[in-house]
């Protein structure tokens, strides 16, 4: 079959090819998929140059969640051949056919196509982690939104405005911020860095909860708009600096600083994971999220799939697909 696979790691992607690979085969309480279509998220871009937390060993077939129909399924599992699933992976999604655990597959509603089921699971379970779980959003919070335009920023304004809250999006790009804008229509739009003042203004002190993907000057500035009592949750650090804190400032505002990593947050707390599981496919089959897809490519063109994520061209989602 098919797949993309890391053979070394670098910079520029040299390390990374489409080769032909062996079918993976199925163990005890996993499911055999046929990729439908799979999601590329900025932790697979660092994991091609060994930046990421998780280092497998190479050679290693990225891709962290996919959607495609089942091929075979251990009979305990509650899926059949045939059933269009969504499945969570560490790697191995950027394949013709993967093999995924059950506990971390979900029926896809039927309201969903294959591009759009594979958009959600990362994106929005960070999402939900950070604000159910660690941000203990209420109705009427106030959320300040970074990286607004990418994957889990837009991820975060959608299920935040779900759940009652007022959102405020973020980006260094006005033009994506109109997409958002038409789109999801938050609370406000503004440029960052530079909101500091509008922030403050608009929630009357400041922002209930900050999600910020993207570190550094925009890290340092919400420190300076997160209302006291209030929760700012590092997600990561796309600017490329990892901000430090003068604790000070947390002591005089009363904020706090909240790391959000909703993978281990499953590992640790099985139970729990599999509850934001839930929550996060009941409320897509309700109709309550709105993944956006970006852009679709084959997988033969995985490098400007890879070159768009490195670019941050893209409103939403960037989907690979056979």
């Amino acid at each position: 079959m098919k797949a993309v696979r890391v053979s070394a790691l670098s910079s520029d992607l040299s390390g990374v090819a489409l080769d032909d690979i062996a079918e993976p085969t199925r163990s005890p309480g996993q499911l055999l998929v046929r990729m439908r279509a799979a999601s590329l998220n900025y932790p697979d871009l660092l994991m091609t140059r060994g930046e990421y937390q998780l280092k497998p060993p190479l050679p290693f077939v990225p891709g962290m969640e996919a959607a495609g129909e089942v091929i075979e399924a251990d009979p305990t599992s509650g899926f059949a051949s045939g059933d269009r699933v969504v499945c969570g992976t560490r790697l191995d999604a950027f394949a013709e056919i993967l093999a995924c655990d059950a506990s971390a597959a979900r029926a896809i509603p039927a309201r969903l196509d294959y591009a759009q089921a594979a958009s959600i699971g990362v994106a929005y379970l960070t999402a939900y982690v950070g604000l159910v779980r660690l941000g203990a959003l209420a109705t009427d919070d106030w959320v300040l939104v970074h990286g607004a335009t990418g994957g889990v920023g837009l991820a975060a304004v959608d299920l935040a405005q779900s759940l009652g809250a007022r959102v405020i999006a973020t980006s260094r790009s006005p033009e994506k911020l109109q997409i958002v804008a038409d789109a999801y229509s938050p609370a406000a739009t503004l440029p960052a860095p530079g909101f500091r003042a509008a922030v403050r203004d608009l929630t009357g002190g400041g922002a209930d909860i900050v999600v910020d993907p993207v570190g550094g000057d925009v890290f340092d500035e919400s420190t300076r708009c997160t209302a006291f009592g209030g929760r700012l949750l590092v997600v990561g650090f796309a600017s490329g600096r990892i901000a430090t804190l003068p604790t000070n400032i947390a002591l005089i505002k009363g904020f706090s600083v909240i790391g959000v990593r909703a993978g281990e947050y499953a590992r640790r707390f099985p139970r729990l994971g599999a509850e934001n599981l839930d929550s996060v496919w009941a409320m897509a089959g309700e109709g309550r999220l709105r993944p956006r897809v970006h852009a679709i490519y084959r997988l033969a063109e995985w490098r400007d799939a890879f070159a768009a994520m490195a670019a941050a061209t893209h409103v939403g989602k960037i989907v690979l697909v056979p």
